[in-house]
């Protein structure tokens, strides 16, 4: 797969965190494109699969429509987006525990995606397939299948993914064999985890945790699972969560807590309904029965561990199917019911995961059985080969217990040498306790051996062994009480670091909705800007309002819009636009003395009204006949302290507009001022145009003004709103000052604020004063204008001379050819003006930041008393969209970056007005652009020049 076709495909992790997760959803935008929206549904499918199933199913559902109809997305991306949303489905019926399933379709996916040469998606399939084969039962299966993952995930370069992959391995091999598993992999992992991906970091310490429970290390165990909790949430392992709190909750079974135990594992069981996920559900109800066994309420667990049953039965090969039965057995014994703990024993026995602890506990349980059947010599047998298996495996806890067995079974024995052989395999026992490391001696096999020393006549050593079994079991109530006391110091530093936890989340989710709420004010005022930009724009009233009627309910909840002008008396306010649902409301007129009319009200007090009506409409503000109204905004339109009029929007909803919505209000009440300002000027300019075009005299004069009057009341009302803002803002802080709450980030936050408005007052009032230098040099006091005769090579010469430095600085190179002898009886200033400014034009726009740029300025004598000047730059050049366009006052495709657009159109007036000349674009120079100005020698007197008004001018503004 191209690297480019598929950037974002790749950055899709095995496990996302929260916080990466949130960011995702923020970007569901109406301005992504339909690329865009499939990457971003395939990723929110993806890493939804186990935080909400029903959710990712559906959004996978909407990605693969999308994906349909999106033609433009690349083929080979659009395949490597439809291969994850299989992944997704598959590990969902992986979660719901239907793995015959899934199995055929993960094979196949991986085929797909190994012809594709799709690494990653060929490392998760064959996750997936392993998990699905565990699930079946099939753990030599799984474990081929993860360390193909591992070597997929190697190929991809995705070392997240190994250490993932590596650990599910290392804990498939803890289950079938301990001893070997730590010898593969007790070391393989890092100690320093800090460089790792948070989803890679936080499954090594859970594989620590269950490499503690095995060893039987409860204590570390519980320290390690409680504090893994909440990042396996946070990295979305709701599966893994809900085993480590069954797990956990295991281990204080273990450390004499069942209180604590319940409570880990009711909240394993609560997660595992809300998930819907059978296989995780059996799981917990599994735990809690065996908990709810030891603790005596058998009743109880023998409903709990038959759900579980019933829930596993349907994968009779799996290992949570194994774990039912033994359960079941042991709960069957406890019961006094032999013949069904044999049946369930014997059904483990023949079990096919081969799990060695499972099967231990099998062949124990089943002698046990056959003896509380009353079937000695069967019993015998059986525990005679289960110690055989033992003594060969070298599990000596295994070998303790079945000789213990076989002690019973021979003292109910009632052949003569039933009581000897008790004793030598109660003896037999006690030596081999003794040399298992860290051995403490039992209670109850010291008190057995008392009985079966006195049985046989031998009271001095029954005494002996009394007294040591008595010692035993203060001893071991003694490690019972320790035991539960460190199990409620684990307790409460569980419900301490829960607390921290929790705090720390709470923190940080603040912090996340601090910066959502950063990041949507962002985008938001970069979308204000973009409709005051559109609104300024504007001269024409209808413009206008069908740009409010299409941006301000993409922001509002704004059913009911309307704007409201104040008359020419000032005395009253006048409906000239407003909408209710879509439609246009009829115009009226509101007297500004009306006490009832919040518009009104406004418009008098000169200041924004948030306004919460009665839901009866008895408000009498409430107009008859119109949408019941609840929340409302009122905000008048002000140019510094002169009134315009007032705006209005209104919603059904209660308490619709909150601190977001008005100063989204605000800010589109202070661009629709300055465009409704525009516009007004506008027309009283076209007004006075249309009189001064009676003056043949003025009428370029006219224009110009209008244009210019457009172009100076965007940089003037920016800059006053950015200003009018600053003021605000300062009162707000100087009000935190005083009321003594101004903490250090909100006035660290102001200073940047006041540094980036002033930088944008800076440059509206630069560009405003930019603009009206422009504006006089077109505006020339045609008194002070100099003719005289002068030679075109030495006027080119000092010109060059005046702009060789900002060439050289710029690295750029201006040749002249231009002849000697060359006389003209013309204006040397504005010909000088004309050159400049081709000059700083190419600079600007042909040359933009490249360097190395060559203009050349020649000149040649034409037969008819004139001469042709050409000025070519081998720049970017001109489209041909623009071509047509160069002359016009105030086109530029560098507004903002130092371009006015008035440079070329006051050379071609120069030129066409002043000099008698003519100023052109030639439009096939080759590479870059070529002006040529065509001049006559002999200037034109004033009476013979064409006059402003003439047909060029006007056309030019």
């Amino acid at each position: 797969m191209k690297p480019a076709a598929a950037a974002r495909y790749l950055e899709l992790r095995l496990y996302e965190l929260d916080g990466e997760l949130a960011t995702l959803r923020t970007g569901r935008d109406d301005t992504l494109s339909e690329a865009e929206r499939c990457r971003l549904l395939v990723a929110l499918a993806w890493h939804e699969r186990e935080r909400n199933t029903p959710q990712a199913l559906a959004r996978a559902e909407a990605a693969e429509q999308a994906l349909a109809a999106t033609p433009a997305l690349p083929a080979e991306e659009g395949a490597a987006l439809r291969r994850r949303l299989r992944l997704t489905r598959l590990d969902a019926l992986r979660l719901h525990g239907r793995f015959a399933e899934g199995l055929p379709l993960a094979a196949e996916l991986l085929v797909e995606a190994s012809a594709a040469q799709d690494w990653l998606a060929c490392a998760d399939a064959a996750w997936l397939k392993s998990l699905l084969h565990s699930g079946a039962g099939q753990m030599d299966d799984s474990c081929a299948a993860l360390e193909q993952a591992i070597a997929w995930a190697e190929r991809a370069c995705d070392r997240t993914r190994q250490w993932i992959f590596e650990c599910s391995l290392a804990r498939s091999a803890g289950l079938q064999n301990r001893e070997a598993a730590e010898l593969r992999w007790g070391q393989h992992f890092p100690a320093e985890l800090s460089g790792l991906h948070a989803s890679a970091a936080v499954l090594i310490e859970l594989y620590q945790g269950y490499r503690a429970l095995r060893a039987r290390d409860l204590k570390l165990a519980v320290r390690r699972f409680s504090v893994l909790i909440q990042p396996l949430q946070a990295a979305g392992y709701v599966r893994e969560t809900i085993n480590t709190l069954g797990n956990l909750g295991s281990a204080f079974n273990d450390l004499n807590d069942p209180e604590s135990a319940l409570e880990w594992m009711e909240r394993g069981l609560d997660m595992a309904r809300a998930s819907g996920w059978s296989i995780s559900l059996g799981g917990c109800l599994m735990q809690m029965g065996e908990t709810l066994r030891r603790l005596g309420r058998l009743e109880l667990a023998r409903s709990l561990l038959d759900e579980g049953t019933q829930i596993f039965a349907p994968q009779p090969d799996s290992r949570n199917y194994a774990v039912c039965l033994s359960y079941q057995g042991l709960l069957s014994l406890d019961l006094g019911e032999g013949q069904r703990a044999l049946d369930y024993f014997e059904a483990l026995d023949r079990h096919p995961g081969g799990y060695l602890d499972l099967r231990r506990n099998a062949r124990r349980g089943h002698a046990r059985a056959l003896l509380l059947l009353g079937q000695l010599e069967p019993a015998r047998q059986m525990a005679r080969e289960d110690l055989a298996r033992a003594e060969a495996e070298g599990a000596a806890e295994a070998e303790v217990e079945l000789r213990m067995v076989l002690a019973q079974i021979a003292q109910q024995d009632p052949g003569p040498n039933g009581r000897a052989q008790a004793l030598q395999q109660l003896e037999l026992a006690r030596e081999r306790a003794q040399s298992i490391a860290g051995n403490k001696d039992s209670a109850e096999l010291l008190a057995a051996l008392a009985q079966a020393y006195a049985g046989t006549g031998r009271y001095r050593e029954a005494f002996e062994a009394s007294q040591l079994a008595a010692s035993a079991r203060a001893s071991m109530l003694g490690r019972s009480s320790a035991d539960r006391v460190e199990a409620l110091q684990l307790r409460h530093l569980n419900e301490r670091a829960r607390s921290e936890a929790q705090h720390l989340q709470d923190m940080a989710e603040a912090e996340r909705q601090k910066a959502a709420l950063m990041q949507r004010n962002s985008l938001t005022l970069e979308k204000l800007g973009l409709i005051g930009l559109e609104l300024t724009q504007h001269l024409d009233l209808d413009s206008i309002f069908d740009a409010l009627s299409r941006h301000i309910p993409a922001l509002l909840d704004a059913r009911a819009f309307e704007i409201y002008l104040l008359d020419a008396d000032g005395e009253s306010l006048n409906s000239v636009f407003g909408l209710e649902d879509g439609q246009p409301l009829p115009h009226d007129c509101i007297a500004l003395s009306d006490t009832d009319s919040n518009a009104a009200r406004c418009a008098r007090e000169r200041r924004e009204l948030s306004v919460h009506l009665a839901a009866d409409g008895s408000d009498p503000s409430q107009v008859p006949g119109t949408m019941r109204t609840l929340s409302a905004m009122f905000a008048p339109l002000l140019i510094q302290e002169r009134l315009l009029g007032v705006v209005t929007v209104q919603s059904p909803l209660a308490d619709a507009y909150g601190e977001h919505e008005r100063m989204v209000f605000r800010s589109l009440n202070a661009f629709t001022a300055i465009a409704l300002d525009n516009a007004h000027a506008y027309r009283r300019l076209q007004q006075a145009q249309s009189q001064l075009v009676a003056k043949e005299k003025l009428a370029a004069l006219g224009s110009l003004v209008a244009g210019i009057a457009h172009e100076l009341n965007t940089p003037l009302g920016n800059s006053l709103l950015m200003a009018s803002t600053l003021e605000q803002r300062s009162r707000e802080v100087e009000q935190a000052a005083e009321a003594k709450s101004l903490r250090r980030s909100e006035l660290e936050l102001f200073l940047r604020e006041t540094q980036s408005v002033a930088h944008l007052i800076m440059q509206g009032l630069q560009t405003a004063a930019e603009l009206i230098t422009s504006f006089k040099q077109v505006a020339v006091d045609r008194t002070a204008e100099q003719r005289r005769l002068f030679d075109l090579a030495l006027l080119c010469e000092q010109v060059t001379a005046t702009l060789q430095a900002g060439i050289r600085n710029k690295g750029h190179r201006l040749e002249l050819q231009v002849p000697e002898g060359l006389l003209l009886n013309s204006f040397p200033g504005p010909l000088g003006q004309v050159l400049s400014n081709l000059v700083n034009n190419a600079m600007l726009h042909g040359f933009g930041a490249r360097r190395g740029g060559l203009m050349q300025l020649s000149a040649r004598p034409l037969k008819d008393s004139r001469v042709e000047l050409r000025f070519r730059d081998d720049g970017v050049g001109i489209s041909g969209a623009h071509a047509s366009r160069v002359f016009e006052p105030f086109f530029t495709t560098k507004f903002g970056q130092g371009g006015s657009g008035l440079g070329l159109s006051i050379s071609h007036n120069i030129v066409s007005s002043l000099l008698g000349g003519s100023l052109t674009l030639d439009p096939a120079p080759g590479p870059g652009c070529c002006f040529v100005l065509c001049l006559p020698l002999q200037a034109p007197e004033a009476r013979d020049r064409e006059e402003p008004g003439s047909a060029d001018a006007g056309a030019a503004l």
